[in-house]
């Protein structure tokens, strides 16, 4: 089964989606005036306006449903996973992906909102939602939706949960073992994989609004915590940081910077930390009740900047200051070996080891703890995500139990994930993450280049903002913009007054 999922990245991960990811990055910065950087203090000015509704979730808490899945195992283990296959410099590649990724981010969050619907008393959307309505391809729809459903549903759950495990693994130790129906497994991860399980179950059967209001409280405390660790190791050792900085710049044009290398592993994990054009961002971006779709598009935007540029680099410094790592070949021969042989890159193996360098026996808990946490919130997100391409499903084809049905696979794949290895269970996950960036990067630039509503949304909001309205409207009829239902609809009812939600 490895040598399958291996073949089958080779393919989808290849050089040219690769480039497919940058490309779209770096068109959509130009596009767009490199929004992420011009209007960096209206992102973060929006994260604390709005309110929720009945029918939607705050600014706010769209950005913790989306920061938590987001922010997870790619921004412990991934990181690991790009040094140690990648290099140091696989970093930087990070870094170009995630400011890139910013243009892209506020792209297709800015389509969830233009084109969400109202779905039993709650607001719906994403890329299977705006490619019916912006392309007209209902085919091209229903294959991203159960793409998405077999991919955050079925295959990437198990990453989250194997290093949950892994990490518990780490800090409490393996050596008790019982012989189940899976093969040989250790009591810890046993016992992990239970506790996940359940308490998963939990929360995902009270719905979006218990995930929406766990995520607010658990995302902020959770990353402040890790970064404030980061910082307090990187002070410690602050000598030591121009050396690791130019480390990280020293290999990023190299012959060995190609897939496979720091560029390859840098972008793979990029993507799969920060989730800038993977399509998921989108569903938690379209269920936030805002005035004007482009100030979603301007959070979401910023939510990168929170993963990659505070937590990623600060798991990045963390093992590359203490020397926590290792860097193996594509052919498994070691370049550079720092750490025990048996550690695997795609877990959070590096990150403990850093920590505990300098904690010494606590250093391994606590990056268990935070994993629980971050990869737990990522869970939720997950199930978000598969739930929607559900209900996008259930719009046509009405089975009973479909959401039943979801839940329950969900948790079985949380459980399979936790007590398999990690290179398997990271292999399955890049699968999820590559189909789905192939399908979603595809569709919005199509998108664009037939009637570019983000960029519309974005020019009207900015107009707006120039001429000091104090509430903000969108008319996507005025603008040309076809099919966005919902805001025609609130317009027509004559919604679209003071005591709407303002920014």
């Amino acid at each position: 089964m490895q040598a399958t999922v291996d073949f089958l990245n080779g393919i989808i991960w290849s050089p040219a989606l690769l480039a497919l990811a940058l490309g779209a990055g770096i068109f959509f910065s130009f596009q767009t005036r490199f929004v992420q950087v011009r209007l960096f203090g209206e992102m973060v000015r929006l994260l604390f306006t709005g309110k929720s509704s009945e029918k939607g979730i705050s600014t706010f808490q769209a950005l913790a449903v989306s920061l938590s899945g987001r922010v997870g195992t790619g921004n412990i283990a991934g990181v690991a996973a790009a040094i140690g296959f990648g290099g140091p410099s696989a970093v930087f590649w990070m870094w170009v992906v995630a400011f890139l990724g910013a243009s892209t981010a506020y792209v297709e969050s800015a389509l969830g909102q233009i084109y969400k619907e109202e779905d039993e008393g709650q607001y719906r959307g994403g890329p299977a939602y705006f490619i019916e309505k912006a392309l007209g391809q209902k085919w091209y729809a229903w294959l991203f939706a159960i793409t998405t459903i077999i991919a955050t549903g079925l295959l990437l759950p198990g990453v989250q949960s194997n290093s949950i495990s892994s990490a518990a693994e780490v800090a409490f130790g393996s050596e008790a073992l019982v012989d189940t129906f899976f093969g040989v497994i250790s009591v810890t991860k046993l016992v992990t994989a239970g506790g996940v399980v359940v308490v998963l179950g939990i929360i995902i059967f009270g719905g979006v609004k218990r995930i929406a209001h766990f995520t607010q409280i658990v995302v902020p405390f959770m990353a402040l915590g890790y970064i404030v660790t980061a910082c307090v190791i990187i002070g410690m050792n602050i000598t030591r940081l121009p050396d690791v900085i130019a480390l990280i710049l020293s290999d990023i044009f190299s012959a060995q910077a190609g897939f496979g290398a720091a560029i390859g592993w840098g972008v793979r994990r990029g993507i799969y930390s920060n989730e800038a054009g993977q399509g998921t961002g989108p569903h938690a971006a379209a269920a936030a009740e805002v005035a004007h779709p482009a100030q979603q598009g301007l959070v979401q935007a910023f939510s990168v900047y929170i993963d990659t540029l505070f937590v990623c680099s600060a798991t990045a410094f963390m093992i590359l200051i203490t020397g926590a790592y290792n860097v193996v070949s594509p052919e498994g021969v070691f370049i550079i070996q720092n750490v025990p042989a048996e550690l695997e890159p795609n877990s959070p193996a590096f990150t403990q080891y850093a920590v505990d360098s300098i904690f010494t026996g606590v250093g391994k808990p606590f990056v268990a703890i935070a994993l629980f946490f971050f990869a737990f919130t990522t869970l939720l997100a997950y199930y978000y995500i598969a739930e929607t391409n559900v209900a996008y499903i259930r719009r046509s084809i009405k089975i009973p139990g479909m959401m039943f049905v979801l839940k329950l696979a969900l948790m079985a794949s949380v459980f399979y994930g936790a007590i398999r290895t990690a290179n398997l269970a990271w292999g399955l996950g890049d699968i999820g993450v590559g189909l789905m960036a192939w399908l979603n990067i595809i569709a919005i630039l199509i998108i664009f280049f037939v009637s570019k509503p983000a960029l519309k949304a974005l020019k009207d909001y900015e107009l707006q903002r120039k001429q000091g309205v104090s509430h903000y409207t969108f008319d996507a009829e005025k603008l040309g913009i076809k099919n966005a239902d919902f805001w025609q609809n609130k317009i027509a009812r004559g919604k679209s007054k003071p005591n709407d939600p303002v920014s």
